[in-house]
């Protein structure tokens, strides 16, 4: 059990039978009646954000949520196929499982999954990932003053918004919590 009084960002806690990751908390100390502390938290079983209110002091119980880095194999219409690093056990996680995460999975690539109590909830994907460039138009050099970008698709089927001068074949460095470019690897 932890006291809500003790909230950290990133902590996960089982609250009415769902675990949640908190991403957002306040204390609040109004003039007139009792403190309270307000709470954004991500399910981490349907991805759902919800703000929750708390007595001040009051305790809720801690989940303690597993991490172990497994491969990732294939993936067969809407499973993807995964292989633990350690035991060489390999299991199938559905499409709806891995929504966001698609987008940046390559064969072979290794990632971690989050489980509780032995289900598992996700992966966790690296920050970066290095992805090539399989489509884009040619970088037409116009009267930009500064700043300007075009679309390109990556090996995943991703499409970002790169400088001019990307150009098929090359390898990106695409950040994976919110698919943007970063650099040329």
């Amino acid at each position: 059990m932890i006291s809500v009084n003790d909230f950290k960002t990133g902590l996960t806690v089982q609250v009415d039978n769902d675990i949640f990751t908190v991403l957002d908390f306040q204390h609040v100390k109004p003039g007139k009646g009792a403190a309270f502390v307000r709470s954004k938290l991500k399910n981490l079983r349907n991805g759902n954000v919800v703000e929750k209110t708390f007595r001040a002091g009051e305790t809720i119980g801690r989940a303690q949520i597993e991490n172990r880095a497994v491969q990732y194999l294939y993936n067969s219409g809407s499973e993807y196929t995964f292989m633990d690093n350690e035991t060489f056990d390999q299991f199938n996680l559905d499409k709806k499982q891995l929504e966001w995460e698609i987008n940046f999975l390559k064969e072979n690539m290794t990632v971690n999954i989050t489980s509780y109590q032995g289900e598992i909830l996700g992966i966790q994907m690296p920050n970066s990932v290095d992805l090539k460039v399989t489509e884009t138009e040619p970088g037409v050099k116009g009267n930009t003053a500064q700043g300007a970008t075009k679309n390109a698709t990556v090996e995943t089927g991703l499409t970002v918004q790169v400088p001019l001068f990307i150009n098929e074949g090359d390898v990106l460095l695409i950040d994976t919590r919110e698919g943007k470019y970063i650099s040329r690897a």
